[in-house]
């Protein structure tokens, strides 16, 4: 086991599947789950609790170490496997790269993960229903962080320039997540982010790990 990548989390986390598009990227075999040495562990118990402080997920394990916060596993992962470089060598592109990931990974993933993809998911409202009136309070942020996106996506293949980034395996989790809501298509429009999603959708890492149950 210590000679293999684990990344505990649920497959269907968005960290967890950003996690898995950069080892199908590069390439490296990994598992997923919430049993990393055969023995399943429980959300926030004691056990999640020394692997994680704050009882989040994911955590990676490799080679008797383990790792949480996806940014840092992420580039971890790109440092020590061979395969296609995640981040550009150049220290002002890579540096770019960070600070795209750092947006994608709390401001991205707030307005759009949090406060309305896991509202559908799991909704709370009286018998298990959508509050729509908060979802309704949410769009304007929603539909502000997708206008922030496509500015930065501009006539660009990737999020970051010419080049599939960590930004990418970040952000594609979330779009996809936002395009299956009953309200996705309208949310995503049919310009440069449609597009995008597309494109990441079809690469051989997008159909892999995009479709996980």
């Amino acid at each position: 086991m210590e000679n293999h990548v684990y990344i505990f989390a649920p497959t269907f986390s968005s960290f967890a599947r950003s996690i898995m598009l950069c080892c199908e990227e590069k390439g490296i075999a990994y598992r997923c789950g919430m049993a990393p040495q055969g023995t399943e562990i429980g959300f926030k118990s004691p056990e999640h609790l020394a692997l994680h402080p704050y009882g989040k997920v994911p955590v990676l394990f490799h080679e008797g170490q383990t790792l949480f916060e996806t940014n840092t596993i992420c580039r971890y992962l790109d440092a020590r496997f061979a395969g296609p470089a995640l981040q550009p060598a150049d220290p002002m592109a890579r540096a770019r790269v960070d600070e795209r990931c750092g947006e994608i990974a709390l401001y991205i993933n707030q307005a759009l993960l949090r406060d309305i993809v896991l509202e559908f998911a799991f909704p709370k409202g009286p018998d298990g229903k959508v509050r729509r009136d908060l979802v309704e309070e949410k769009l304007p942020a929603a539909r502000a962080a997708l206008r922030r996106l496509g500015a930065l996506l501009g006539d660009s293949p990737f999020i970051c320039g010419p080049h599939y980034t960590l930004a990418d395996a970040l952000l594609t989790p979330i779009l996809d997540y936002v395009a299956k809501l009953p309200i996705g298509s309208e949310l995503i429009g049919s310009g440069a982010l449609k597009h995008y999603l597309e494109r990441m959708r079809a690469r051989p890492s997008g159909q892999q790990v995009l479709n996980a149950k």
